[in-house]
């Protein structure tokens, strides 16, 4: 004897998935979040856990050492830290570092990345290698090497310069001159970081609209100025962002082997002034609230960037 079943019910038993394909959903739908586990789970410890740490630390007054208790201090860590004027220098030095670092990770890269772009085969590469070696030294030891050059008792440079009439002295000693040889070194080791970035930007762009350009008469200073820099604008607007992000960073190992942030804080910035707080004043608590500002300040100026960001960039698509 058959039953009949009704057309309705059977296409719903149908469609319902049985018990071993809602593993299957499950665990396809988990996957992808099971790969990303790894890399959330460092995230958590090495930066969110830190700077939870240090944001709970800005309000205390501690000295560092394990035996000595944290006393809470309130908001005072922050007044203190807005009113010193070792602050305000080191923010005015920050910016001046900023801006010049934008000649060596923008300005000069993108000739450079522009010049070699119309050599053709090996020796553009090898001309792309040899400007990039720089950035491979580390900072300790090119700081160590160009500390050597400009000695001023038998250092290179300043030989040279007494054979052309100059008298440099002690170049990381003078107010005047500490902050350009920090700009110098660490131009120095950035340049070859911005033209690997612009080639790598200009390898992207498609060939076809420079050659349908010049086929209309189109020379190739206005190639570059109306085709090529709007394509490379994404790759500028990156290397913008990075280098006011990390332009302080990438000096404070100079300042720490060559200057020492001296003569008088005239070579200091916001990082070195963060490492005396903590490292040579034994102030945890002022320099975790220093920390926080400048967190906060350089999270709200990527927040900005990014949104403009869009705005500024151009896109062949």
């Amino acid at each position: 004897m058959f039953v009949e079943v009704p057309a309705a019910t059977a296409s719903v038993h149908a469609e319902m998935p049985t018990a071993p394909s809602r593993v299957g959903l499950v665990r396809r739908g988990l996957a992808p979040y099971l790969y990303l586990l790894p890399a959330v789970v460092l995230l958590i410890v090495w930066i969110y856990k830190p700077l939870g740490e240090t944001i709970g630390l800005s309000f205390y007054k501690w000295n560092m050492v394990p035996t000595s208790p944290k006393v809470p201090v309130g908001m005072d860590n922050y007044a203190r830290v807005l009113s010193l004027p070792e602050l305000h220098q080191a923010l005015r030095n920050t910016i001046v570092y900023v801006l010049a670092f934008m000649v060596f990770s923008l300005l000069l890269p993108m000739v450079v990345a522009l010049l070699s772009n119309r050599i053709a085969g090996r020796w553009k590469t090898l001309y792309q290698a040899l400007i990039f070696v720089p950035f491979l030294i580390t900072p300790v030891a090119g700081s160590a090497i160009w500390r050597w050059l400009f000695n001023p008792e038998g250092g290179t440079i300043p030989r040279v310069a007494a054979t052309l009439g100059f008298e440099l002295g002690n170049v990381f000693r003078e107010p005047g001159l500490a902050m350009l040889g920090v700009v110098l070194i660490v131009g120095w080791q950035m340049l070859g970081f911005g033209v690997l970035v612009i080639s790598a930007g200009l390898a992207g762009i498609n060939p076809d609209y420079a050659s349908a350009a010049a086929l209309d008469g189109a020379s190739q200073a206005t190639i570059t100025r109306k085709i090529t820099l709007p394509l490379l604008s994404p790759t500028i607007v990156f290397l913008g962002l990075m280098t006011i992000l990390l332009g302080a960073q990438w000096a404070y190992p100079i300042i720490d082997i060559v200057t020492q942030g001296g003569p008088s804080g005239a070579s200091t910035n916001i990082y070195y002034l963060l490492y005396q707080f903590g490292f040579q004043n034994f102030d945890a608590g002022l320099s975790a609230a220093a920390g926080t500002l400048f967190f906060l300040g350089f999270g709200l100026i990527a927040v900005v960037f990014v949104r403009v960001s869009d705005r500024l960039s151009f896109y062949d698509n």
